[in-house]
């Protein structure tokens, strides 16, 4: 019991529904490059977070078509957004205060979203026919950023989610 006599709970939604996964779909690898390590432990930090409130496990996958070219990186996409919500990343979309995608990851889960799959495209981005088929898409702000770093600041903003929805100092307005 927490002190007062009131018993830590969790909300409502996250006592009654189910774990929505949520994989960040990549084209490239990275290998060892410190931004890698970032976006996974801020992937890590994520689904300790999230566990409690029904988000995560938080998953980092990589893909590389064995051709040059958005259309080859599409078919090797596809088959991981079957059955998903997918969210393509993409400079043309909407740019999400942080307390807004927190409630917006929220939403996802609240409305029974099983996986979300967030994609960040190759050097040339998206190929058309996959941002006709997400769900949704969003822009980390007006410039382009490093797909390395896309990568770590996607992952970063899933945990800052996570301790917004929990409650945790982690965020300041």
């Amino acid at each position: 019991m927490a002190r007062g006599g009131r018993r830590n709970r969790l909300p409502l939604s996250a006592a009654t529904l189910a774990l929505m996964k949520i994989t960040i779909l990549t084209v490239g690898k990275l290998g060892r490059m410190v931004e890698a390590q970032l976006a996974l432990d801020y992937a890590s930090r994520a689904t300790a977070s999230g566990r409690a409130l029904a988000l995560g496990p938080v998953d980092i996958l990589e893909v590389e078509a064995r051709k040059p070219g958005k259309a080859a990186e599409a078919e090797v996409l596809r088959p991981h957004l079957e059955g998903a919500y997918v969210v393509a990343c993409d400079e043309h979309g909407k740019a999400w205060k942080s307390r807004a995608f927190a409630d917006h990851l929220a939403r996802l889960r609240d409305d029974g979203n099983r996986r979300v799959v967030f994609l960040i495209g190759g050097a040339d981005g998206l190929d058309p026919s996959i941002l006709a088929a997400a769900n949704e898409t969003m822009a980390f702000g007006v410039q382009t950023w490093p797909h390395a770093l896309a990568r770590a600041m996607l992952a970063e903003q899933i945990y800052r989610a996570a301790t917004i929805l929990s409650g945790s100092p982690y965020h300041r307005d």
